[in-house]
């Protein structure tokens, strides 16, 4: 009678055991389903470090293929990029994260592909119900922290081939001490006691090398078993994606049963049955056996891993893509034109990660040449007319109400600092920036870059006759150059060849108010003496500074008192 007790109470508490996490696990994803819903439609708050950043732009770096155009790191930074990712970054899982940090990385020259993105978009805008299940499956897929998810995967490569016969034998040890109980018990257990002793030592030995490679095959697993359980879905206009999942996971499925024979050598922590499992692995070897051939299978299936992460990155990227857009005024689809010859027509473009922008339109088949005062708006405007057109051909959405324009190869040099390890002056690292841009004007798809304040880093009479020569050269077939100059002198140098326009200000109850509204036509008024006066400095200064510029204006001599 008093064993059916016990069998009960062992019962009851099993019962209690699995309730409870059950329990726990639905109010898990219950208060996941919170979270999806709250963040919904609204701009992602969460900051990153540095060094996050820098692991986001593994899967990019390491999966661009030789050749593929890219937007390169100044140009990135120019434009504050890596603010455009966060305001972006709805994402679930590392996955996504680091599928949209490659696609924002990589304008896309198939609209075909630009308006598959578009429509997963608008599927999951339209479809709630779905699309915030398929969010919590992403939640499964989980986020990495040291590491991007395909160096989990890349770095199992750094492991030398290695077999299991080692291993295979150190099992033989323990049943040849088994069968020698048969022959002399004594005997037997001396080989029982040695083989342990050392199957124990040569465990630890060859575990403390590849520890940290368990991880890396944890989170693959990880990332078969949700690969598996997204691709049973039966969402009709998703079974693309499903398919492609399905296909990616099925060659490594065997992972997740092996996955049940690998853990943590640690005999004081988990439960009764942890700790027995504990001992089996030291004395069997059985994680080091079914680590080597899981490494080996991994090894042999990277594009496998590859089309996991692809996918499931397309699929994230289409729901947060619809966030995105939810947190908008107004956007638009491009139209796109075709061939060598440069075209922009958008109208209220606006930058996105300015609140309350002013937005401006802009219709011109020539470079463009914007001149106006200190703080106007023009540096703001070129990389309103960059991060658009960097949008438009990844993710197939412009912040205007209209935008036609060729598909462009976008540079930048507008933000540029002296590089003092290199030890190279402000010069030389502006005209190498210049350089490289001259460098790709001869491709498939036409140029369009951004220029601020052109060679600012020498002296009047040299920079105003390079910039000019530059500026001409960036204005050639296949290119079309956004560039904001001081230099008043260049807008009449180069008029045959760019289209002048201009912003404004009014000094206003001593102080200048500007309204970043684009005019046509080249500047006429200048701030920067003004300027002096609203900041206190002494009024002899200020109008001696204004007589030298009359005197120059009407000479075209500089000459002081």
């Amino acid at each position: 009678m008093d064993s059916w007790i016990y069998i009960a109470l062992l019962f009851g508490i099993v019962l209690a055991i699995t309730v409870q996490a059950s329990y726990s696990n639905k109010q898990r994803k219950v208060e996941q389903l919170r979270k999806i819903r709250r963040s919904w439609g609204k701009l992602p708050e969460r900051e990153y470090e540095y060094s996050e950043f820098e692991q986001l732009t593994h899967y990019f770096r390491k999966t661009r293929k030789e050749g593929e155009f890219a937007i390169d790191d100044i140009t990135w930074n120019d434009l504050d990029m890596d603010s455009v990712f966060m305001a972006l970054n709805a994402t679930q899982s590392s996955a996504g994260e680091e599928y949209l940090y490659k696609a924002l990385r990589m304008p896309v020259f198939d609209e075909e592909v630009l308006k598959e993105r578009s429509r997963l978009a608008d599927y999951f805008r339209d479809h709630k119900e779905e699309r915030e299940k398929m969010q919590l499956l992403f939640v499964d897929v989980g986020k990495t922290r040291k590491l991007s998810l395909i160096d989990y995967a890349l770095n199992l490569n750094d492991l030398p081939d290695s077999n299991n016969a080692f291993h295979y034998g150190c099992i033989m040890l323990i049943v040849a001490s088994i069968v020698g109980f048969f022959a002399n018990i004594v005997l037997g257990v001396l080989l029982l006691v040695g083989s342990a002793i050392f199957n124990v030592a040569t465990y630890y030995r060859d575990k403390g090398k590849i520890e940290k490679y368990f991880t890396c095959i944890a989170y693959i697993v990880r990332l078969v078993k949700s690969s598996e359980r997204i691709s049973k879905e039966k969402i009709p206009e998703l079974q693309p994606y499903f398919d492609r999942l399905a296909e990616g996971a099925k060659p490594l499925h065997s992972l997740v049963s092996d996955s049940a024979y690998i853990g943590p050598a640690n005999v004081m922590k988990g439960s009764l049955g942890d700790i027995i499992m504990d001992y089996v692995r030291m004395f069997f070897h059985i994680d080091l056996i079914k680590f080597n051939s899981m490494k080996n299978k991994i090894q042999g299936h990277m594009e496998s891993v590859q089309q996991m992460i692809d996918v499931i990155g397309q699929l994230e990227l289409g729901a947060a893509l619809a966030s995105y857009r939810e947190t908008l005024p107004f956007y638009c689809h491009p139209d796109f034109t075709y061939g060598k010859k440069t075209l922009l027509q958008t109208k209220d473009l606006f930058h996105p990660l300015i609140s309350d922008p002013v937005a401006n339109s802009i219709n011109e088949n020539r470079c463009v040449l914007l001149t106006g005062s200190n703080a106007s708006g023009k540096s703001t405007f070129l990389k309103t007319v960059a991060i658009n057109a960097v949008l438009a051909q990844t993710v197939y959405t412009v912040l205007a109400h209209n935008y036609h324009a060729n598909m462009f190869r976008v540079y930048s040099s507008m933000a540029l600092r002296d590089d003092l390890a290199g030890n190279e002056s402000y010069y030389i690292v502006e005209i190498k920036s210049l350089k490289r841009i001259l460098d790709a004007k001869d491709g498939d798809y036409p140029v369009m870059c951004f220029v601020d304040e052109v060679l600012r880093g020498t002296n009047t009479v040299e920079r105003i006759a390079a910039s000019t020569e530059i500026l001409k050269d960036m204005s050639s077939s296949g290119m079309m150059c956004f560039a904001a100059t001081h230099d008043i002198e260049l807008t009449h140098l180069l008029e045959s060849r760019y289209s002048n326009y201009h912003f404004q200000e009014e000094i206003r109850d001593n102080d200048v108010k500007f309204n970043y509204v684009l005019y046509s036509g080249r500047a006429t008024t200048r701030n920067a003496i003004k300027l002096l006066g609203i900041m206190g400095y002494d009024e002899a200064v200020i109008r001696k500074a204004e007589d030298t510029a009359n005197r120059f204006l009407e000479t075209g001599k500089w000459t002081a008192e």
